[in-house]
């Protein structure tokens, strides 16, 4: 899928233990009731299995399905077997999400990606203020300590201003 029919990618980048999920818990539903559809794909460094043993899903994968789509009326989920280990694709990725249902995609990990991001830092998170190294598609820095770094600085402990920030970079995006 060629890139310009996905919807705006904004990556929320920061090392373990910064509160990247915390913040995106917070994020979601603030971007809802500005109307922002946002869909999301996590990174994780872990072995996951969203399946759970004992289910047919889990079963009939485990027998040798490369991929298995479970769906109710709730909800559908595909999982796809990558048994060569290479890191996924973040465009291939967001390309399988239905962009008729999402204004933007919010990406949590991938924060090497050369996407628009916005970087955490969280004083004693166990790194210092040197190490962090905004890159040029760094859009603002969301910290609870003052930086001098060029950037738009947002308050990490502040949802509502980081979503005014985004919902003004999703007007830019359309334009």
């Amino acid at each position: 899928m060629e890139r310009r029919h996905l919807p705006p990618l904004l990556a929320i980048a920061a090392w373990s233990g910064t509160g990247k999920t915390t913040l995106l818990k917070q994020l979601i539903p603030l971007l809802r009731e500005r109307g922002i559809r946002p869909g999301l794909i996590k990174h994780t460094h872990h072995d996951m299995d969203v399946d759970k043993p004992g289910k047919d899903s889990y079963e009939l994968r485990k027998a040798g399905a490369n991929q298995t789509l479970v769906a109710s009326r709730q909800r559908w989920a595909l999982m796809t077997e990558t048994p060569d280990g290479a890191e996924p694709d973040l465009y291939q990725l967001a390309g399988r999400m239905d962009s008729r249902h999402l204004d933007m995609i919010l990406v949590e990990g991938f924060k090497h990606e050369a996407i628009a991001k916005i970087q955490l830092y969280r004083d004693g998170c166990g790194h210092q203020p040197e190490e962090l190294q905004p890159d040029s598609h760094t859009l603002a820095l969301a910290s609870d300590v003052p930086f001098d770094v060029g950037l738009p600085q947002l308050d990490i402990n502040q949802p509502r201003e980081i979503v005014d920030f985004i919902a003004e970079w999703m007007k830019q995006q359309r334009q």
